[in-house]
């Protein structure tokens, strides 16, 4: 207390000036419009470029953390999607989430891309521990990626889209006519839609979906739109070239599907076999 007085007492004079000084400011700042906006205006200035800096320093330290949360906002979204889809609801007049959805999804992290082989894998950061098992479904929020080859207990490997080995069925979005969606070892961007019939109203331009009669992809998952199309030698199939929405070469996040369903419906097909 004794230091504070002591200063007081040796800077009176400097502290006197600096207060009638700000007093002087104040008054000048209330009495003249022009000096009372130009004050606004540098403090908005001021404050405004602390906050944006501060902002921009949080967003950054905390960019992982808002992007999973986006991606787990994003999963819980594609959930609902396809709870809706599957069971055809009328959600006007039902409330939907007295329904037991079939498909549970599960983020996971890319870890190894492949796209300039004929024959592409990828990895992610999660396995078995996850839940993720043989046959499951990967996909964006833009489009279909591969399906689940093999498992370890904290990765998997999918078997991608760009394999010449892989076929997925899926169908014209305007019409039920369906074919399978393989991959000539070419374009990466560029897949080849097969054995659709002649009588389909194939147009470029329209969009290609997942059609559901797989265990794998539940129906309306986007793959891409018609960039070209023709008839085969025997003028009976039409082969597509399919513009794919995802860009296979810079994935990131994916959703991986379970449809819970599964192994049941596999029980009963192999009562035929």
């Amino acid at each position: 207390m004794r230091q504070i007085i002591n200063f007081l007492i040796k800077y009176k004079n400097t502290l006197l000036f600096l207060c009638l000084l700000c007093l002087s400011l104040f008054f000048t700042i209330q009495s003249h419009t022009y000096h009372k906006s130009k004050f606004i205006s540098s403090a908005n200035f001021l404050t405004g470029g602390i906050y944006s800096w501060v902002n921009n320093i949080d967003e950054y330290f905390n960019l992982r953390k808002y992007n999973n949360r986006l991606v787990d906002e994003n999963k819980w979204l594609r959930s609902r999607l396809t709870e809706l889809s599957s069971k055809k609801i009328d959600t006007t007049f039902t409330d939907s989430t007295s329904y037991e959805n079939p498909y549970h999804f599960t983020t996971a992290r890319v870890i190894k891309n492949q796209y300039i082989k004929r024959d592409n894998y990828i990895l992610i950061n999660k396995g078995s521990k996850d839940g993720l098992a043989t046959d499951h479904g990967v996909i964006t929020s833009r489009g279909i990626v591969g399906i689940v080859e093999e498992t370890s207990k904290n990765y998997a490997r999918i078997i991608s889209i760009l394999n010449t080995n892989l076929s997925v069925s899926v169908q014209l979005q305007k019409s039920d006519h369906f074919g399978s969606l393989t991959w000539n070892g070419n374009d990466p961007n560029v897949a080849q839609l097969e054995e659709v019939p002649r009588l389909a109203p194939v147009v470029k331009g329209d969009t290609i979906i997942t059609n559901g009669r797989s265990l794998i992809f539940p129906k309306g998952i986007p793959v891409g739109v018609i960039k070209d199309f023709k008839l085969d030698v025997n003028q009976s199939y039409y082969t597509i070239d399919v513009q794919l929405f995802n860009d296979m070469t810079n994935i990131g996040y994916v959703y991986v599907i379970q449809n819970n369903d599964q192994t049941e419906l596999k029980e009963l097909e192999s009562i035929d076999e």
